[in-house]
């Protein structure tokens, strides 16, 4: 393994660690979900601020009209996202809600279809298929494990409109080529200060420092720090293996949920989000839906 190959995979590593993390943050905040995005946008805008300065990006000519209109766009999306998934905690779990918001590659895949002319293959349906019994797992674990009704089903339903958003910003991103990620990331941040700022509680202020110091790490660690290492590693990383590491974000998000909050999921719970992730991966790793070349995988 060179050198570039090597530290870009810690990066990945790190940026999903500290994103498996985000859902113990939201919830031990003890904020409501509108304030805890508010904060996470501040202080990310700020902490991304000084990294673009510092990366020269601030600098004229970088974007024009459209590629500006264009990321202005993706962050109400990427707002509408971090909404939903944080709302979806508290009505299913940190466990299940990550779970669920990990159908968006098949949002993705079936958008760019309907929008960018993409080819949907037999193989990326079959995964899909998967994804979807996977989903219904889930949902007909409703109930079980002392799970209010209207919350669990009403957690999943956020779950998957974020997952639905973030693949509209992804969607939005692709026609980005060339724009600095740091710069849009930035961007996204200042949306999300500027919409949500009329609605925010500010009056009065979290009283708690436990409740300022969690925004804070949202902010500064969660989105400024996790940014600049994901897409430091994304630069480095081949796609394959780009995906691979993804998935160390739901299983870390599953970990500290059943560590923190002791929310252990049933045995149909965990075949569907095994299913799902499964789907994902063999999505996007390309892998033949035969059973014998899967299993020796």
């Amino acid at each position: 393994m060179n050198e570039r190959i090597k530290r870009g995979t810690l990066e990945m590593i790190s940026a999903m660690l500290i994103c498996g993390t985000i859902g113990w943050l939201v919830v031990i905040s003890g904020q409501p979900v509108l304030d805890v995005v508010f904060w996470r946008c501040l202080f990310g805008a700020a902490t991304l601020l000084l990294v673009c300065g510092v990366m020269g990006f601030l600098r004229r000519g970088i974007l024009s009209r459209a590629t500006f209109g264009l990321a202005l766009l993706s962050g109400v999306a990427i707002v509408g996202n971090w909404l939903l998934l944080f709302g979806s905690y508290s009505r299913a779990s940190i466990a299940i809600g990550t779970a669920v918001y990990n159908v968006q590659p098949f949002l993705l895949v079936l958008l760019g279809a309907l929008f960018l002319g993409e080819r949907v293959t037999a193989r990326k349906l079959g995964w899909l298929g998967v994804s979807f019994l996977g989903m219904l797992a889930i949902v007909s674990a409703h109930g079980a494990d002392g799970q209010v009704g209207s919350d669990y089903l009403g957690g999943i339903a956020l779950a998957l409109g974020a997952a639905a958003l973030y693949a509209v910003a992804a969607l939005i991103i692709k026609r980005l080529d060339g724009v600095p990620p740091h710069l849009i990331a930035l961007i996204q941040a200042v949306t999300g200060v500027l919409l949500l700022a009329p609605w925010a509680n500010l009056s009065p202020l979290p009283q708690a420092a436990s409740a300022w110091a969690s925004l804070a790490t949202l902010g500064i660690v969660h989105t400024g720090l996790m940014y600049v290492l994901l897409y430091g590693a994304i630069q480095k990383l081949p796609t394959a293996l780009t995906g691979a590491l993804s998935f160390i974000y739901p299983i870390a998000a599953i970990l500290v949920d059943w560590v923190v909050f002791d929310h252990r999921l049933s045995l149909l719970q965990w075949l569907g989000v095994a299913a799902i992730l499964l789907a994902a991966a063999g999505m996007q790793r390309g892998w033949s839906l035969d059973l014998r070349r899967l299993a020796w995988r």
